[in-house]
């Protein structure tokens, strides 16, 4: 993704990442968000997204990311449903609840 200057001298350039850092740290002030906003965490919620709905394929992650490897998604990303009924019931189950 490439952000294009759109106004004064430097028109038509790319923003560098202390622009992009700067733009979301003045909105997520205006907005009233807490902590810091950073241009990697769109990439991380998009391949998030990605693996919720593909079932956690880190195949189809890595070529909508561009990542380098799927191998690299399923050690950063490849992460239970934390929510899901199956993961609550493996815990449930070790921590030896509901027998």
């Amino acid at each position: 993704m490439l952000l294009i200057q759109l106004a004064g001298p430097n028109r038509g350039e790319p923003w560098t990442a202390d622009g992009a850092r700067g733009m979301l740290r003045r909105a997520g002030r205006r907005a009233g968000l807490a902590g810091r906003i950073t241009p990697k965490a769109f990439r991380h919620q998009f391949t998030n997204n990605v693996l919720d709905v593909t079932g956690g394929d880190p195949f189809i992650a890595k070529a909508a990311g561009n990542w380098a490897s799927a191998k690299m998604v399923d050690e950063v990303y490849g992460h239970p449903d934390l929510h899901s009924p199956e993961f609550q019931a493996a815990l449930r189950s070790v921590w030896g609840e509901g027998e």
